[in-house]
């Protein structure tokens, strides 16, 4: 394996077994998820509905080719493409949240003939040689090299923000004006999109001002710049207030990227928008294994599950209650220097006590303290000092209480060990 891939804890562990929201290690230590395999696993482990659509489907065929019509994958572009809300839209699938970005900005730059790309700080879009140029966050950023001309703005992180300490619609002016700025002095004028996560997964769960999206978006319009929604961790519910990220600022994205809870863990992603911008191609192209007949038919049972419990609405409730819990402890942790988030997508920044200094050690001793604890937590963020929390939708009352009192325990031991 290479040196680069990041394993979490001092002692690695190997997961093997889970069912709902719990998993198990090989050694045969459980552990309540609350990380999901990165935003992935939504539905929850063991699924019933899924895993025997799953057997099914493996039984009569893995895989056959996009060159024959697939039909859970055509049945399946249907229903991402009625979701999505944009009007007249096709679908592409891929494998991964990388590879439909990655497609994303190939028809972007296609259709407005410019090499051009807006992106945000903090921002992360994936592994891939064009993803990694539009990423906002060094730690990510494996490569300086680029097939685009990248310029990066604000993305709504206020605590970080030198417009941080202005009121909330004064700081959305701030970076609107930041923006025309920055489209006058540093682009050739011709820019071909914005790509933004509505919520930044890898930067720390970074939440902007409602809203936000659609004050930029107003300016991108002057100038016919495309905005592309990579709703890769926030799609499906997960935010609990909207079922697409993007929607809690007024604004129907050009292109929609999606991928991690769409298959609960089997691989699939890809891109819905604007016919005339996913048409724009000019030489054929395909994915080898998206929307495979495997793939698709348990993207669709997994839909299924999430439309029939209403996980977006539990997502909303059980995500109230977590955040509510992890900001009582904040009153009485002075390294918290933040609680942000929507739904089951929450984030715990540590800093200095009486200043933003960030506390990276801090949040690792977090993550191994939940581990000791029995509780699997995230952690990401520009200076890799924010908790990542993120369980199935699927989760349930006494396992939000199970998980704060165990955080709770972790919390307080990492940052005032005896």
């Amino acid at each position: 394996m290479p040196s680069w891939m990041t394993l979490y804890y001092d002692d690695p562990i190997a997961l093997v077994d889970g069912e709902g929201r719990h998993v198990v290690d090989a050694e045969g230590n459980r552990y309540l998820d609350f990380f999901g395999g990165i935003l992935t696993t939504m539905t929850g482990y063991r699924v019933p509905r899924v895993v025997e659509a799953i057997q099914d489907q493996a039984a009569r065929m893995l895989h056959t080719s996009t060159l024959y019509l697939i039909e859970p994958q055509i049945e399946l572009a249907e229903r991402i493409a009625e979701l999505s809300g944009i009007p007249d839209a096709k679908v592409f699938f891929t494998n991964s949240g990388s590879e439909a970005n990655d497609a994303a900005l190939m028809m972007a730059t296609q259709f407005r003939s410019s090499d051009q790309i807006l992106a945000l700080r903090n921002s992360y879009h994936g592994k891939s040689h064009s993803t990694v140029a539009v990423t906002g966050n060094a730690s990510w950023s494996a490569t300086a090299l680029s097939p685009f001309n990248v310029t990066y703005v604000h993305s709504g992180y206020r605590l970080r923000s030198p417009f941080g300490g202005l009121p909330e619609d004064e700081f959305v002016e701030a970076c609107v004006d930041d923006l025309r700025d920055l489209l006058a002095v540093a682009t050739a004028g011709d820019v071909a999109a914005m790509i933004a996560e509505p919520i930044q997964g890898v930067g720390g769960f970074v939440v902007p001002p409602d809203g936000y999206f659609g004050a930029l978006r107003q300016v991108l319009d002057e100038h016919g710049i495309l905005f592309i929604a990579d709703e890769v961790q926030t799609g499906w519910g997960r935010t609990g207030d909207h079922f697409w990220g993007h929607q809690a600022h007024g604004i129907v994205p050009d292109l929609l990227t999606f991928a991690k809870g769409l298959g609960n863990g089997v691989a699939i992603a890809g891109v819905v928008g604007r016919a005339d911008v996913v048409d724009c191609l000019p030489a054929n192209s395909l994915s080898t294994f998206g929307g495979n007949p495997l793939a698709a038919t348990a993207a669709l049972a997994n839909l299924e599950v999430l439309f029939e419990q209403d996980l977006q609405e539990n997502a909303r409730v059980q995500g109230r209650a977590l955040q509510d819990g992890l900001q009582r402890l904040a009153e009485d942790v002075p390294e918290i220097a933040e609680v942000r988030g929507k739904g089951l997508m929450i984030g715990v920044e540590f800093a200095a006590p009486g200043s933003l200094d960030p506390l990276p050690d801090v949040a690792d001793g977090v993550l191994q303290a939940a581990r000791a604890e029995g509780l699997l937590v995230g952690k990401g963020g520009l200076h890799r000092n924010v908790l990542r929390i993120a369980p199935p939708l699927s989760i349930t009352a006494a396992e939000v209480s199970e998980g704060l009192a165990m955080l709770d325990r972790a919390v307080r031991s990492a940052t005032h060990p005896e």
